[in-house]
Formats: C-alpha cells, structure tokens, sequence
C-alpha cells in the first residue's frame, strides 16, 4: 500500500538525531528519502550499543532511508547532488547556518536551481540573532530553554531530562514545517526555506512555564513531581512499585477520596476544587500517599480503571516494549539490516487509515545505495 508522502523525493544531509528523525518521519510516510553522507560517514554510526559493528541508534532514526555517499567538496560528487536537486522535492540540512552558503549550496541557488525545491534547515540557536553562529547540542539546549531549571527534585540541582528532548522536538517542528510548505507549494507552484532551531523548539516545549512567567512575572519554581495546574497529579509510591494517577478533575477528585476511604476531602476548603489544590498540592500528596502505599499497584490499577480514574504503572522499557497496548498499536517492528540482521525498531506512531505509514527498509550502509542511485540518475 502507497504511504501518503509516496512519490515525494528527499535528499537528507543531516547528520546526529534532529534533521534524521526529520527524514525518518518522511520515509515513515513514503517518501524516498535518499541519505546523504560524507566519505566519513555520519558521526552517529559511532554511538553505541553495536549490533555487528553497526550503531543500533543510528539504524533507528535513519531506518527507510536509502543511503549515497557524496563528498560536497569533490566537483564530480557536487556534480551528482545538483542533478539529484533537479528531481528533489526537499533537501534537509543542519549544519550550523552559514555552511551550506559557503558550500555553494544555500537557499538561493537550490531556489534558482529548482523553484519547488523546500529547503528544510535545523540549527541550534536558529538562522539569525546573536546566538546563530553557535553549535547547539541537547543538553545545552536543556538548559538554555528553561527546561532544566524547573526539573528534578524541588531542592535539587537543574535537572537534563535523559530523553533528547530537543533534538526530537525540532525534528517534529521540522517535519511539520516541510510538510506545511509542500501544501504551500500547491497553491503558489513554489518551494520555501523552512528553518527552526533546537532553542526554540524546545521553548515552546515549557508551554505551561510561559503562561505561569507570562501571567504573573514570576519565576516558574520547580515542583518536584508536582503539576502547575493540576492536583492531584503526579507518582506514588505503592507497596510493590509506582503508579501515576490524573485526578485533578473534580468527579475523579471526588471518586480517588472515595477510594482511599476519606470521601470527606472532596469537601474540605483545603482541597474542593482544583485550584485549591494546586495551592495545598503537598497536604493532599501526603494524604493520598499513606493510604496508596497500604495496596500493590495491580490492587490499585484495577480499582482506579473501574472507577474511570486516568492511572498507568511506570513501566520500564522492557515491560514497555512487552506491553499489550504497545503491542497492539505495532510499536514495535522489525526489519533486516544488511549486517545486523533482523532486528526491533520502533513501529510508526502516526495511523493513516487510507495510507499508512511503515517500516519498509532499514537504515543503509554507508553508501549502500551509490550504485542504484547514481546509475538512475544517469538514465
């Protein structure tokens, strides 16, 4: 079955996580997405862990790829990229602004060369401003975002959250921006110059954080495992692991007081409705802890499902990827590598009933594909 993207032609220059998983979301959805790497390779095909000598991480975000391998400072190489732009649709690049300009490669001559060519461009601080000449990586991202100062515990130093939280959310925005530019094109017979960074990105990330600063001026503090705008929402503790719970709307409020057997807190001024209790989160955290540490988290999950309460254990990632609702959903997926062999990947969390996505291909070698792709555009 045609994915919806099917016919759409990518040329990927990027390398790391952000503009990978960019393309990966792309080929996900039936793009041919044509890998493009320097004779060196991607840095990340040195992360480990190692599945044959291959990088496991590389392979997932570069999965459904084609892989060329080009030397953009070789003419003949150049020569074989300007003819692939030719028939491109998007050409995907993160190297720190400036880089593609002094390449010969920058947003007016793809434009000049192909006028519905979508340039799509990550950096870490962005195309413009004081900051734009700097390299950006996650973690500096974290912290210069706001993120990692409303992170761990309250008393705690700033916190980086371990998932690449930036790297993958500047993917997203990426993804959403060229697709929004290929709809753009319809209209205008034109392509664009997408750009976002890793800084913004992650910003719009803390969308809480800002309508709090934004309200009242005041420093968001951290909460811990708390919630700006919500309580009683976070983890407990139970007698045999943790557990998540949402109670903050007032029925689910009144139905968790019910169930801990103090039915009289729904009604207390502390704690009546949500707002109250965002204030006095501590006081009804406590509460609400003695009694969930008394039962096991299965005790707890079937009584909290049967009351409708929005509850999950907190799962680690091996129970995560044995889960039957992750299982169901086809998150996970396999495909052959061809050095690693078969091997799990994430399945496509994205469901399209008419064109779906899929996992068809996995991550090429390093110029797996020179030959098929080379001798295709010679004939």
């Amino acid at each position: 079955m045609a994915g919806a993207l099917d016919g759409l032609v990518v040329l990927d220059l990027t390398t790391h996580l952000s503009g990978p998983f960019c393309g990966m979301q792309l080929a996900d959805m039936g793009a041919d997405v044509i890998k493009i790497e320097s004779p060196q390779g991607d840095s990340m095909r040195g992360a480990p862990p190692f599945l044959e000598g291959e990088s496991a991480p590389f392979m997932l975000w570069n999965r459904n790829k084609r892989g060329l391998k080009l030397d953009l400072k070789n003419e003949d190489d150049l020569k074989v990229f300007w003819e692939l732009v030719d028939g491109a649709d998007v050409v995907l690049e993160n190297f720190r602004p400036g880089v593609m300009k002094r390449l010969g490669l920058g947003w007016e001559a793809l434009h000049a060369r192909n006028k519905r060519l979508v340039l799509g461009s990550i950096s870490g601080f962005g195309q413009t401003g004081p900051y734009a000449s700097r390299g950006g990586f996650d973690l500096i991202i974290q912290a210069m975002s706001g993120l990692m100062s409303v992170t761990g515990p309250k008393d705690g130093p700033p916190y980086r959250i371990p998932l690449a939280i930036s790297d993958v959310g500047a993917g997203l925005y990426l993804t959403i921006g060229v697709l929004s530019a290929l709809q753009a094109r319809h209209r205008t017979g034109e392509g664009q110059w997408v750009e976002t960074s890793l800084l913004e990105a992650t910003v719009s990330l803390g969308v809480y954080e800002a309508a709090n600063f934004f309200a009242n001026g005041i420093r968001p503090e951290k909460l811990g495992q708390g919630h700006r705008g919500s309580s009683p929402y976070q983890v407990f503790q139970t007698a045999d692991g943790w557990l998540t719970i949402g109670g903050a709307q007032q029925n689910f409020f009144r139905k968790l007081c019910a169930l801990i057997g103090k039915p009289e807190l729904a009604e207390d001024p502390r704690f009546k409705a949500n707002a109250d209790r965002v204030k006095n989160n501590e006081q009804i955290v406590a509460i609400l802890q003695a009694e969930i540490a008394k039962r096991t988290t299965d005790d707890w999950m079937a009584a909290l499902e049967k009351e409708g309460i929005p509850a999950g254990p907190v799962l680690h990632h091996d129970e995560v990827f044995a889960d039957p609702q992750i299982l169901a959903r086809g998150m996970v997926a396999e495909v052959e590598h061809a050095r690693a062999g078969r091997q799990k990947t994430l399945g496509v969390p994205l469901k399209l009933s008419a064109t779906p996505g899929s996992v068809r291909r996995p991550a090429p070698t390093l110029g797996q594909h020179d030959a098929e792709i080379r001798g295709k555009r010679r004939s």
